[in-house]
């Protein structure tokens, strides 16, 4: 055996059961089909305990709540256990992922979210080799931080997303290089630069706030824009057009987010592609967005963008410390092109 491991079990797919109206989380499961897997008893398997949430939920449930749960459960074990898994459903781990990384800085040791498209029951599954090789690297991993492991690679938490609902590679990075590739062997890449400012774990609270996530399309009615920036919404995340392009030829678009921005709104911008960022520099249709004070999201993904701005609303600064920190690399989460 190579160390020990905390496995907490959040729900989602990889210890469901099916049912007539289809999987759902099932108490006791996941320790069930675990005792029947005699390769766990090998090395270089970690020794382990399941610490099994009440009620496990599909990942659709969660909120930040379950947030703060987990980041409590892993500071209390901290010291019990050499890394940490936790089982997550696959539809919002890569948001959970993200609030991880912003709530839990300054960690010593390795914690990974992974999960499964099948569940550890079925004859064919890709929960198997998910929990097995995240057990393995949360247990030794050189990398102290929150990971996100699916498909043979490693993820650095705020900068995964997930990118299929089907495939057994169901999540990606498309702006920032996995930190482990797995194959024959696991391979840890460590030329990346991590930000960190805590010496040792803080756990930041992260909660409910009036944020919104909002898609740009073409033939956006402005009665409906206004309505969304109406108070008391505190902040809202516009997935722009291309490098952070809007409506710039619409004078009713741009006088809307100026006049909730100077009401107090923080409003930022991400880019709806897959991959690169946003600067809102290369074309005159994102300057009008930056003239009327939206903030550039750069590289950020959707679920950075969106946990980053609740974990900033959450930490009792004022707005234009939000709006300032919004724009800074915090956790890794965000790389600002050279010269902006």
């Amino acid at each position: 055996m190579s160390g020990r491991v905390l496995i907490i079990n959040t729900g989602g797919t990889l210890s469901m059961k099916p049912t007539a109206d289809g999987y759902i989380p099932s108490s006791g499961f996941l320790a069930d089909q675990m005792s029947q897997m005699s390769e766990l008893e090998q090395a270089p398997m970690p020794e382990f305990e399941i610490l099994e949430h009440d009620p496990l939920i599909d990942s659709s449930d969660v909120t930040p709540d379950v947030w703060m749960r987990i980041a409590n459960e892993i500071r209390t074990n901290m010291n019990r256990f050499d890394g940490f898994v936790v089982l997550h459903g696959t539809d919002t781990m890569a948001y959970t992922a993200s609030a991880l990384a912003f709530a839990m800085q300054g960690l010593p040791k390795p914690v990974i979210l992974t999960g499964a498209q099948l569940p550890l029951g079925q004859i064919r599954n890709d929960a198997r080799e998910n929990l097995k090789t995240a057990m393995v690297m949360a247990a030794n991993s050189p990398i102290a931080e929150i990971g996100l492991y699916f498909g043979d690679h490693l993820y650095r938490g705020c900068r995964s997303t997930k990118v299929s609902a089907t495939s057994f590679d169901a999540f990606g990075s498309p702006n920032f290089p996995p930190l482990a590739t797995v194959g024959t062997s696991i391979s840890y890449h460590q030329n990346y630069h991590k930000i960190d400012n805590a010496d040792s774990l803080v756990v930041h609270p992260i909660q409910h706030s009036d944020v919104l996530a909002f898609r740009l399309f073409p033939g956006l009615g402005m009665d409906t824009f206004r309505h969304i920036l109406r108070k008391p919404m505190k902040g809202i995340v516009i997935e722009t057009y291309g490098d952070g392009n809007g409506p710039s030829r619409n004078p009713d678009f741009l006088s809307a987010i100026r006049e909730s921005v100077d009401n107090g709104m923080v409003i930022m911008g991400c880019t709806q592609c897959l991959h690169g960022g946003m600067t809102q520099a290369g074309y005159a249709a994102g300057t009008a967005l930056t003239k009327a004070g939206v903030i550039p999201g750069w590289d950020m993904t959707i679920e950075a963008c969106v946990t980053k701005m609740l974990y900033l609303f959450s930490q009792g600064i004022s707005n234009d410390e939000v709006k300032t920190r919004l724009g800074e690399n915090l956790v890794g989460e965000l790389t600002i092109p050279t010269g902006s």
